[in-house]
């Protein structure tokens, strides 16, 4: 599971400590997905809940804060389902090279700008 996180939604992560999008598939209050970021100070390591509908990925409040301040690209853990294991990374949605200004608007800033092969 990979989730990819603009620097808006980072910054409302911080302020209020949960983010979410919800997917419609069809007009039936049913035929949806949420899918949420949180982060807890009562987490030790990332983890993923699921309810129907909903899977939340929670990160520690300190591995956010981090992250947030930091130039880590993102957060990865397998997680032991039992039979099999859930890859999960949370990375910062970096603004692509070859994209326009607007395209890029609320991305982060790529660490190989002004780079030369």
């Amino acid at each position: 599971m990979r989730l990819r996180v603009s620097r808006s939604e980072m910054a409302r992560l911080m302020q209020a400590g949960r983010i979410e999008e919800t997917i419609r598939f069809a007009p039936e209050n049913d035929a949806k997905l949420t899918y949420a970021l949180e982060r807890s100070a009562a987490a030790t390591e990332i983890c993923v809940r699921y309810r129907p509908q909903e899977v939340t990925v929670t990160l520690p409040a300190e591995d956010a804060r981090r992250w947030y301040e930091g130039n880590q690209a993102g957060l990865d853990r397998d997680v032991d389902l039992g039979d099999q294991v859930l890859a999960v990374l949370v990375e910062k949605d970096f603004a692509c090279l070859n994209g326009s200004d607007e395209d890029n608007e609320d991305a982060f800033e790529n660490p190989n700008r002004g780079a030369t092969c």
